[in-house]
C-alpha cells in the first residue's frame, strides 16, 4: 500500500504510533492458501445443489451443509424501500479451525445469486467478530474481488451495524481497492433502533448477543441521548388508513363487492395494463420518498390515479409494501406451520392438500390471494419478456405473503414459504378454478 494510505491509517487510529504500528493493528489472522476447488460443487450445476434459501434443511451431504447450519448468512424479508434483505452476523461465525472460509464465500455467493437480479440490502452485523473468528485481510480482500459488477450493481446499500474502530480501520485500508460509486453504499450503524429507518427489526433475525450489547451500549449513554424504542406502539388507524391494518377493516374502506383492498386493486389493474411486459418487475425497488407521499394520500383519503403516475416499478413497490405491512399475513399465522411443512406432501396430494389450507382462511384473505395469484400468473405468463418465471415470483412474493408469529424470517423458512408459494403459482387453476 502508499505511504499515503499508512497516513491516513495512523491519522483515524488517532494515536501518535507509527504507520506501521497501525498496519499490525489490522493483522486478523495468518493468511493461509486458499484449499483447492470442492470438486462436487464444481460437478453441480446451479439446479442440482439445494436451494440455500433452505438454510439448515440442507442435507449432510450438501457441499454447504458445514456451513449453512451455522447460520452466519440469512435471508430476512424486504427492508422499507421494498429491497431483499440480507444478513451476515458476525457472532455466529465459529473459530477459524471450524469453518471453512473458502466454502464460506461460496456459500455467500450462491445466497446472493438468487437475489442480485433484483435491488437488496445487504446488513452485517459486526458485534462478536473477536480474535478467535476473524477473517484475514487477504480474505476480505478476496471477497471484494470475487463479487463481480452484477453483485455490486444492485447492491443498493450496505449497512455495518455496532462498527468499531477497528472496523472502520479496515474500510480505510481497503479504500484503493473499493470503487466510488460502491464506496457511497456503506453505511455505519450504531444503534438498533436506527435500523427501523431502513428495515422493521421483528422481521430481521437478530442474534441475541447483537441485541444484548446493544441493550449494554444504550444503558451507557445519557439519557438525554438514547434512542428510542425499536419498536414504537402503533397509533390508532386513522379514518381512512389502507397500510397496516386489518382486512377484515379494510372491507369498510374501499374494498369491492368481493372484498379486495383499495390499495391491491388500484396496483393491479394499472399493472394489468402497463407492466405485464417490464423486464423486472417486482425486482426494483422505488424512491423512498414516493413511497413514503403514495401511502399518505392512501392513509388520508386521497384519490390516487396510477394511470397518471404511470410508474410501473412504484406501483410494483406499493403492491409489495401494502402485503408487507399488513398486521396478520395474508396466509395468515394459523397457516404458518402447514405452509412451513408443506414441502412434505406427495406431489399427488398438493392440488387438494392447499385447497384444504386455503379453506381455513377469512373470506377477505381468501378473495385478495385468489385476486393477487391470478395477476401473479398473467406475470409469469410474459416471462420470456419480463423474466418473472413462477420461481422468480415466489422468492420475491413468499416473504411477503407469510412469516412467523414474531415475524423472523430465517433461512429455514424462507426456503419452504417460497417453495409453497411457487406451489400455489403452478396450480393456481386447479387450486382456484378458471
Amino acid at each position: 500500500m502508499s505511504s499515503d494510505l499508512l497516513v491516513d491509517l495512523h491519522d483515524d487510529l488517532g494515536g501518535d504510533d507509527s504507520p506501521s504500528a497501525a498496519l499490525d493493528q489490522l493483522k486478523l489472522v495468518q493468511d493461509k492458501p486458499w484449499p483447492p476447488d470442492d470438486p462436487v460443487s464444481i460437478s453441480k450445476s446451479a439446479t442440482d445443489i439445494k436451494s440455500l434459501s433452505e438454510g439448515s434443511h440442507l442435507s449432510r451431504d450438501d457441499p454447504f451443509y458445514e456451513i449453512a447450519k451455522h447460520q452466519i448468512v440469512e435471508v430476512a424479508g424486504d427492508d422499507n424501500f421494498g429491497r431483499k434483505v440480507i444478513v451476515f452476523s458476525a457472532c455466529r461465525m465459529p473459530p477459524h479451525n471450524q469453518l471453512d472460509h473458502h466454502k464460506l464465500l461460496m456459500y455467500l455467493k450462491q445466497t446472493l445469486d438468487k437475489y442480485v437480479e433484483s435491488d437488496y440490502t445487504l446488513i452485517y452485523f459486526h458485534h462478536g467478530m473477536t480474535s478467535e473468528n476473524k477473517l484475514s485481510l487477504s480474505w476480505l480482500r478476496d471477497a471484494y474481488r470475487e463479487f463481480e459488477r452484477k453483485y455490486k450493481k444492485n447492491i443498493k446499500a450496505f449497512y455495518i451495524v455496532h462498527p468499531t474502530m477497528f472496523i472502520r480501520t479496515v474500510l480505510i485500508f481497503f479504500k484503493p481497492l473499493i470503487s466510488f460509486k460502491f464506496g457511497r453504499k456503506i453505511h455505519y450503524v450504531n444503534y438498533l433502533s436506527e435500523l427501523e429507518e431502513i428495515v422493521k427489526c421483528d422481521q430481521l433475525v437478530i442474534p441475541s448477543r447483537v441485541r444484548a450489547y446493544d441493550d449494554k451500549i444504550r444503558l451507557n449513554l445519557k439519557p438525554s441521548v438514547v434512542p428510542g424504542p425499536i419498536s414504537p406502539p402503533r397509533s390508532p388507524p386513522l379514518p381512512f388508513q389502507q397500510f397496516g391494518v386489518p382486512l377484515s377493516l379494510l372491507r369498510d374502506r374501499g374494498a369491492d363487492s368481493e372484498g379486495i383492498p383499495m390499495v391491491m386493486r388500484d396496483m393491479i389493474t394499472f399493472l394489468k395494463e402497463h407492466g405485464l411486459q417490464t423486464e423486472g418487475i417486482f425486482r426494483r425497488s422505488a424512491n423512498v420518498s414516493l413511497v413514503k407521499n403514495i401511502q399518505l394520500k392512501y392513509n388520508s383519503g386521497e384519490e390516487v390515479n396510477f394511470f397518471q403516475i404511470e410508474d410501473v416499478h412504484l406501483a410494483a413497490v406499493i403492491l409489495k409494501t401494502f402485503l408487507r405491512e399488513l398486521p396478520e399475513p395474508l396466509l395468515t399465522y394459523k397457516l404458518y406451520n402447514d405452509v412451513v411443512n408443506f414441502q412434505n406432501v406427495d406431489s399427488d396430494s398438493q392440488v387438494i392438500t392447499i385447497r384444504n389450507m386455503l379453506m381455513s382462511l377469512p373470506e377477505e384473505n381468501y378473495a385478495s390471494l385468489r385476486f393477487l395469484i391470478k395477476f401473479l400468473s398473467e406475470v409469469s405468463a410474459e416471462s420470456e419478456v419480463n423474466k418473472m418465471t413462477n420461481t422468480n415470483l415466489a422468492v420475491v412474493f413468499g416473504p411477503n405473503l407469510l412469516w412467523g408469529q414474531d415475524a423472523a424470517m430465517t433461512l429455514s423458512s424462507i426456503g419452504p414459504i417460497n417453495n409453497f408459494t411457487r406451489t400455489l403459482l403452478d396450480l393456481h387453476e386447479e387450486v382456484f378454478g378458471q
